[in-house]
């Protein structure tokens, strides 16, 4: 049993209003490069790109089959976005990334990360197993949160908001543009997107 340990240091500008919240990255077999949502197969920088630029492939270098990380990481500080998995080490039970087939062995700091970014106002967590992990967690009760919702909770003294979006799986059966739309409404209740 091979116990793999998160490959990426969090990404956490002190700047950031939201904390996006994975579970855990693929294996590296599947990598496009060494980041977050690094399989070129993957939404979620195409979803960025047609958000804030109005082209889907802006953060996509075609040619190499990989994203641009030089554009992607100063775009992410400059808009306060931070990035980790509520999963710091993990087994695989049939070696694919699918949450229904990872074992968390132990989870993430999430109070540590949330009292590192003192502006931070929403947490989105991507995908149903992450989602549990932080409800559990915060005791937040989510059964009823639909796509696109937002729900209020408590940490320490501050109040945030736990927002549910689409996955950005491919394996989700939603086109990049429609998936967008929900992002969109929550980048603009969050001030990010003017």
């Amino acid at each position: 049993m091979e116990i793999e340990t998160h490959p990426f240091e969090p990404w956490l500008p002190s700047n950031a209003k939201l904390l996006l919240l994975g579970t855990f990255p693929p294996a590296p077999k599947r990598w496009c490069m060494e980041w977050y949502y690094p399989n070129y197969t993957n939404d979620m920088w195409r979803i960025f790109g047609h958000i804030f630029f109005g082209d889907k492939l802006y953060f996509v270098d075609e040619e190499k089959k990989t994203y641009k990380l030089d554009l992607l990481k100063p775009f992410l500080k400059e808009k306060g976005i931070a990035i980790f998995d509520t999963a710091l080490r993990i087994y695989r039970t049939t070696g694919t990334a699918s949450d229904k087939d990872l074992e968390i062995i132990e989870r993430a700091d999430l109070d540590g990360m949330l009292r590192s970014l003192p502006e931070c106002k929403a947490v989105l967590a991507a995908g149903q197993l992450a989602t549990t992990v932080f409800t559990e967690h915060y005791g937040i009760d989510a059964r009823k949160m639909k796509m696109g919702d937002r729900k209020e909770f408590s940490f320490e003294d501050r109040t945030l908001y736990l927002y549910r979006e689409p996955s950005s799986s491919r394996a989700y059966p939603m086109k990049v543009e429609k998936k967008a739309e929900y992002y969109e409404r929550m980048f603009r209740d969050l001030g990010i997107l003017g």
